[in-house]
């Protein structure tokens, strides 16, 4: 006699039970999408994703944390073929893969997506540059199917609150990317969806809350996993038959949606809705920052000494990045105190605004202490589609200065121009490249398509 737990279906039934129909229907879209497929707009969207990418990583991997562990790594394992972006290395290609996906987050600069509340692209990009295969129309159509799924996971479930988006619903976006390249057909790619799905991490939100740079790593780890997913499902190993329904329904996710995988499929693309950002700090910190820009705007440069205080009205999820603290880096760009502090010392929310010397500034620490941020439930209600912060700057003479912004520079509402975009990116590769390397980095990503081979780009961001 078959013994059944309660609430648990036989293994039998499991086993002969079809996969769920948004699934097949996904894998059959997966399957046929061709480069042609895909709209103007949104093949250039992705080449601009794609550009933004490369920008972040190249200036990302001048941080003396992802220096080390490259020599590291590449030292113990040897030299690969594929490039460490912004570094004279090469590495194995997992290794390039979780290096260049480190690398892309440690500035808090990479693009991301409001609606599934994260970042795909760094998820996806970082594995398909480590193993390119075919030319510059296969390499965008995996970006647009993997920078999709990941993206509509995120939106389809509700991570528990104690989780990071980082590293969960992103190694399936890599995974999808990867199997994309290889041409992978309906069954492969279901196989790669119930595989990566078991294979997301259990991410701590504390971690970007205290300055633990471990967070950084995790968007590495989804694009070393998104490799490894399709070498595993063609050597024959299996994942469970609703791989995504149980993690993100019941595991790290409650309130799985299945009709939002598959909802506009094909004429909604998440990528085109995608935000770039040019403020060096978490998306969070966006709306108390532009709300700032528009009081710069009218009064000029702000001496600290001569503000009273500065009160912060958001949304729940920004009004957790209260504390004034800026032990490190990490922690300076999740702070909205700190990132209003060192814009009104240094002038803007760049990079080396949250450096060592500026962290260590008196003028800046003791301007974060004079900060309060709140959460106005009202403010809330508007996610996921607006990004609302309020800003009240009292003087010490009594004079108040008071902003609002509803959405954030870059947002799909208000978007930057491909012009800014692109001089984001010669921003950060130029140092790192030199202006002639920064610029035809730039001029091959813009000019993929059909017929020119996607390894010539990867052999230009060689150092």
């Amino acid at each position: 006699m078959a013994i059944v737990t309660k609430g648990v279906e036989p293994a039998s039934v499991l086993m002969a039970a079809p996969p769920p129909a948004w699934l097949e229907e996904w894998c059959g879209f997966a399957a046929r999408l061709r480069f042609a497929d895909l709209p103007a707009e949104v093949a250039q969207r992705t080449r601009l994703a794609l550009l933004d990418s490369i920008g972040a990583i190249a200036a990302g991997a001048q941080e003396a944390e992802v220096q080390a562990l490259a020599a590291r790594m590449v030292a113990r394992e040897g030299a690969g073929e594929a490039p460490v972006i912004g570094l004279p290395l090469a590495a194995r290609p997992g290794t390039a893969a979780f290096l260049n996906g480190t690398a892309g987050t440690m500035l808090e600069l990479d693009e991301g997506n409001q609606y599934a509340r994260g970042h795909p692209a760094i998820h996806v990009v970082p594995a398909l540059l480590a193993a390119p295969r075919g030319d510059g129309a296969a390499l965008l159509a995996a970006l647009a199917l993997g920078y999709e799924f990941g993206s509509r996971v995120g939106i389809a479930s509700k991570l528990n609150v104690a989780m990071h988006p980082h590293g969960t619903w992103g190694t399936l976006g890599a995974a999808i990317g990867i199997a994309k390249l290889h041409g992978a057909t309906a069954d492969e790619f279901r196989g790669v969806v119930n595989m990566a799905a078991s294979l997301g991490l259990a991410t701590s939100r504390k971690t970007m809350l205290e300055g633990g740079t471990v967070r950084n790593t995790y968007a590495g780890v989804s694009n070393m996993l998104g490799l490894t997913v399709w070498d595993l499902v063609r050597a024959g190993f299996e994942g469970e038959r609703d791989g995504v329904g149980t993690v993100f329904g019941h595991v790290s996710a409650t309130e799985f949606r299945p009709e939002e995988m598959t909802r506009e499929l094909g004429s909604r693309w998440e990528i085109a809705r995608n935000y770039f950002k040019r403020h060096a700090a978490c998306r969070y910190t966006h709306g108390a920052l532009d709300a700032l820009g528009l009081i710069l705007a009218r009064t000029g440069a702000l001496q600290p000494d001569q503000v009273r205080s500065i009160e912060v009205d958001t949304y729940v999820w920004a009004a957790q990045l209260d504390s004034p603290l800026a032990p490190n880096m990490l922690a300076a760009k999740f702070s909205i105190p700190f990132a209003l502090a060192t814009t009104i010392v240094h002038g803007a929310a760049t990079v080396p605004a949250f450096r060592g010397p500026a962290r260590e500034n008196p003028a800046v620490q003791a301007l974060a202490q004079r900060v309060m941020v709140n959460e106005d439930p009202a403010l809330t209600a508007q996610l996921p589609g607006l990004r609302p912060a309020r800003l009240r700057i009292t003087m010490q003479d009594g004079t108040v200065h008071a902003a609002e912004v509803t959405t954030n520079r870059g947002d799909t509402e208000d978007p930057y121009t491909e012009a800014e975009v692109r001089a984001k990116f010669r921003e950060l590769a130029d140092p790192v490249y030199g202006a002639a390397r920064a610029q035809a980095i730039e001029e091959a990503v813009l000019a993929l398509g059909p017929h020119q081979e996607a390894a010539a780009l990867t052999e230009l961001m060689a150092r």
